[in-house]
């Protein structure tokens, strides 16, 4: 049996094993061996040296889930950024393009083209969320 594809990742997936079986160890170890103390005050929530005034499960203000988005939304950006420049790079350093289903090709400048237009939007969605207030904190 050929295993010719799987090869290359062999190594990647022995080191997560391993690494998931040593935190393992580490955590029952740690669950076994390590002391228990417990009392009021190890057991009270600690926020910031600062003791809990109010129950934590009260509502939020809509503002902090806008800021979550906007920080998803801006790191996802940052997703399709890597594996585009890896593709403008080899475009740009070895001449080479990627065949399209019409039948041509995609060289450096439609790939420069494409990012652009993705910039765009994510600027234009940036406006829209700041004219929105949606950055403003008051």
């Amino acid at each position: 049996m050929q295993f010719s594809g799987i090869e290359p990742y062999a190594a990647i997936g022995v080191v997560i094993l391993l690494v998931t079986l040593l935190a393992g160890i580490m955590l029952i170890l740690a669950h076994a061996v390590g002391p228990r103390r417990h009392g009021p005050v190890k057991d009270s929530p600690y926020e910031s040296g600062v003791p809990p005034i109010e129950d934590a499960r009260r509502r939020f203000n809509v503002r902090f889930y806008m800021i979550a988005v906007l920080f998803l939304l801006f790191d996802v950006e940052v997703i399709f950024l890597w594996p585009w420049a890896q593709v403008f790079h080899a475009a740009s350093t070895n001449g080479a393009t990627i065949p399209l289903e019409g039948g041509g090709v995609a060289g450096k400048g439609f790939l420069l083209l494409g990012m652009g237009i993705f910039f765009c939007l994510l600027v234009f969605g940036l406006i829209y969320e700041w004219k929105k207030g949606a950055l403003r904190w008051e």
